[in-house]
């Protein structure tokens, strides 16, 4: 095979991984996978740079491209902050790299080097140019970010020359990703940012990736004129008794090698493209993500069918749970048999005639008293957690009408994409002080628009679920907003302008053309009971 065969399938495998990495990240649920990765760091408060820096650092050492952490960090912290963790992390990730490879690794490290042509004329220019050509290197894209980490202490450069070198060789590429992804944060976040304002921002980033890509071009048409000589002697004492025959063979070894990954690749990433629903919801099961769902009316509101009496458990709400939403459990066990009352209508529900109204004010009030007997059936617990998995949201249980549903059935496949109202997120309680409070009055057909807004209203408007700082500009807002991005997006541009339709002032700095920065509030799982508000709640309750 002649070395143009050897690298038309080595180009032809790296464009199949290419593809196949495309078609991966379309399988994927990528912006939710990105958005659970920035939710536990940002929910890390202060040690959330400490850990990002730390996963960079260990990434880098394991050879992981470190661009898509690098974006994250400009999505949470910002151009400023962004830029000094990666940068910090970057170079703290070259020195550790250096000092392994001194200390641990050299031997294989320099075997590497003795292998490779295009790495020994690098390593024999180093040796020549010292922290210049680390400066050049790091500049461009000639040899990997990780390689480059191993490959410099088996050189004469020294040290603190190459820690140098790296750390400002590498500040134009981590500016130009860390703007990138603050740009997608802001971009995501929305608001009414103006014309000239994203214009500005735009010629920014142009200029950005300009410069560097102008740059690089510079370093490797430096590098080359500075390892020309080496790559050109085919002679080279690191190549004495590598016999053409030898490297022939190690060259078909690894073309085959490459051949092989990109095919399996290939092969993964078609299937997943093809399969993307089950690989959603597996990724999403094993996250613990809600499913994503589209959301589409699938009852014609003007349609008047059956009714369905909630008076029972109107009853017991208004005796067992307070303004606040606080839950009087103990209360509701003494009175047991109004539940079990109410449950066994549900049973008898004629939910399939039931009109638009009444389903959705059946399905929200049967979700919440399904969970209230379901925490009876465990009491006392200090968080609906504490229940087995299998026996909390999966256990397919619960009868209403001919139906047999599980929580997380009525929630997912019969509420969320049949009704589009993100709103009922402010009304499905799963007994947790984070999640919305409970009305002490049953859901119904006839007052469902009001009840809801009234949630909304009530949602915003207490620090539990929603604060904004407008001197700092950061809106803090309930884990519901994160966890549920996707149903509050098909109704407004951004979560930001959904929320504003219930928060005045955020409306107010919106219009003015403020984007407030996004928090996640903590959300306390600890069982919604009397006895917590008693002992004082967290997040202001």
């Amino acid at each position: 095979m002649t070395t143009r065969q050897i690298t038309a399938i080595r180009w032809a495998s790296l464009a199949l991984i290419a593809l196949g990495a495309v078609l991966l990240m379309r399988a994927l649920p990528t912006e939710r996978l990105v958005g659970a990765a920035e939710t536990w760091i940002d929910g890390l408060g202060v040690w959330g740079p400490v850990a990002l820096g730390a996963i960079y650092i260990a990434a880098a050492l394991l050879f992981v491209p470190g661009s898509i952490l690098t974006l994250v960090a400009g999505a949470i912290y910002g151009l400023v902050l962004g830029t000094i963790i990666v940068s910090i992390a970057s170079t703290t990730a070259a020195a550790l790299a250096l000092l392994i490879s001194r200390h641990v690794a050299r031997d294989a490290v320099r075997r590497k080097v003795e292998r490779s042509p295009k790495l020994a004329a690098v390593d024999e220019a180093i040796g020549e140019q010292s922290w210049k050509i680390v400066a050049l290197l790091r500049l461009s894209p000639a040899v990997p970010f990780s390689l480059q980490n191993y490959l410099y202490d088996v050189t004469a450069v020294r040290f603190w020359p190459a820690v140098l070198a790296s750390w400002v060789a590498m500040l134009p590429g981590t500016f130009m990703f860390v703007y990138l992804g603050s740009l997608g944060r802001t971009a995501a976040t929305g608001g009414d940012t103006s014309g000239v304002e994203w214009a500005l921002r735009g010629i920014g980033l142009l200029a950005t990736i300009a410069v560097t890509i102008y740059v690089a071009r510079l370093t490797r048409n430096a590098i080359n004129q500075r390892t020309k000589i080496a790559s050109d002697d085919e002679r080279t004492p690191r190549q004495v008794g590598a016999t053409p025959e030898a490297v022939g063979a190690r060259a078909l070894a690894g073309v085959a090698a490459m051949g092989l990954v990109a095919i399996a690749i290939v092969t993964l990433s078609v299937w997943a493209f093809t399969h993307q629903d089950i690989v959603r919801q597996s990724v999403e099961r094993v996250l613990g993500i809600p499913p994503t769902v589209i959301a589409q009316e699938a009852y014609d509101a003007q349609i008047v069918g059956s009714t369905f009496d909630h008076s029972t458990f109107d009853a017991l709400l208004r005796a067992h749970v307070d303004d606040d939403g606080w839950v009087d459990y103990e209360g509701i066990r003494d009175d047991v048999s109004t539940l079990d009352s109410y449950l066994r209508q549900l049973t008898a529900a004629p939910f399939d005639a039931l009109s638009r109204d009444e389903k959705l004010a059946l399905l929200i009030n049967a979700y919440n008293a399904f969970t209230i007997k379901l925490l009876l059936d465990y009491y006392p617990v200090a968080s609906i957690r504490d229940i087995p998995d299998d026996k909390r949201w999966d256990a397919v249980r619960w009868q209403l009408g001919p139906h047999t549903w599980s929580l997380n059935q009525i929630e997912h496949e019969q509420i969320r994409p049949k009704f589009a109202d993100p709103r009922i997120h402010f009304a499905l309680v799963c007994a947790a002080v984070g999640c919305p409070p409970l009305r002490n009055e049953a859901y119904t057909a006839a007052q469902l628009e009001q009840q809801l807004t009234a949630q909304a209203t009530y949602i915003h408007s207490h620090p539990r679920w929603f604060r904004f700082d407008q001197e700092n500009n950061v809106v803090q807002l309930t884990a519901l907003y994160d966890w549920y991005g996707g149903d509050f997006n098909q109704h407004a541009p951004t979560i930001l302008e959904y929320a504003s339709r219930s928060a005045p002032a955020l409306r107010q700095a919106l219009g003015e053309g403020h984007v407030p920065r996004v928090r996640w509030l903590d959300y306390d799982w600890r069982l919604n009971s009397s006895a917590n508000r008693k002992l004082g709640g967290r997040n202001g309750s």
